[in-house]
């Protein structure tokens, strides 16, 4: 059986080049490919594709990113295709997830068809490819800088029931964990997200974002009011449309004055 696949790459002529390129192999190409990160998001929840071809820097919605909001039962075998060489290709390799550098070459396409094969058709191969992939951006994120700072955020992906969402940080209130899941909440909606509340805290711009408590972030620009609660606290409330109440404790307090130059 061909394996069914997926292009994603914010270059028409990146897409088209590739598809000319793997059209001796026995792949399955879903038609349209996929533009950007929102759309390879869309395409791989219908059409649930053993492998994707992953642009790394593409606007809006990027190759990690696309990975990390993955959820374990759709996700595919990734093979990252980019033009820039910062990525790890150690890390890649020692994790059995393809990486191809662009311009594409023919020799190095081969090697990289040969392992997917290998990995989709073997006894374990569909079971293992969710652990594959999560491992390999794990190692990538790690060690796709040499500061290994973590990749900042310039907007927040929201999960909807139709799909995902990305909205600018700017339009965020808050973050909030409720019941294990954090939640993100604009002036009129909330959605759910699939961040950690610790790593939102590493990967957003601070100010205006702050850490109130260990479920909240807040962003101050959103804040309508400060007030004064015992022993040097303070109540936030914030300008959606609830008039969400946040409490900042005194030593997180005392934090949220100096930024605001209070």
């Amino acid at each position: 059986m061909p394996i069914s696949a997926l292009i994603v790459d914010d270059e028409a002529s990146a897409r088209s080049r590739l598809r000319k390129m793997l059209a001796p192999f026995d792949f399955d190409l879903i038609e349209g490919d996929a533009h950007d990160g929102l759309a390879a998001l869309d395409a791989i929840r219908r059409h649930r594709p053993q492998v994707v071809f992953l642009d790394i820097e593409m606007p809006g919605l990027g190759g990690f990113e696309v990975v990390e909001a993955l959820s374990p039962e759709v996700m595919p075998l990734i093979v990252f295709v980019t033009a820039y060489d910062q990525y790890a290709l150690a890390a890649f390799e020692a994790n059995a997830v393809a990486y191809l550098l662009k311009p594409v070459v023919e020799d190095r396409l081969r090697t990289v068809v040969a392992r997917i094969e290998q990995l989709v058709r073997a006894p374990d191969g569909a079971s293992d490819t969710a652990g594959r992939a999560a491992a390999a951006v794990r190692a990538a994120a790690q060690a796709s800088t040499a500061e290994a700072k973590p990749r900042p955020l310039h907007h927040a992906l929201a999960i909807q029931k139709d799909g995902y969402r990305l909205i600018p940080l700017s339009e965020v209130c808050f973050f909030e964990v409720v019941d294990g899941v954090t939640h993100l909440k604009t002036a009129t909606d909330a959605y759910r997200t699939h961040y950690a509340i610790n790593d939102l805290e590493r990967r957003l711009p601070a100010p205006p974002f702050f850490r109130a408590h260990r479920s909240t972030i807040v962003n101050l620009d959103h804040v309508a009011s400060l007030n004064p609660l015992f022993k040097g606290a303070l109540l936030l409330t914030m300008k959606d449309a609830q008039a969400s109440e946040i409490q900042v404790s005194e030593r997180q307090a005392k934090h949220v004055r100096e930024l605001l130059q209070m």
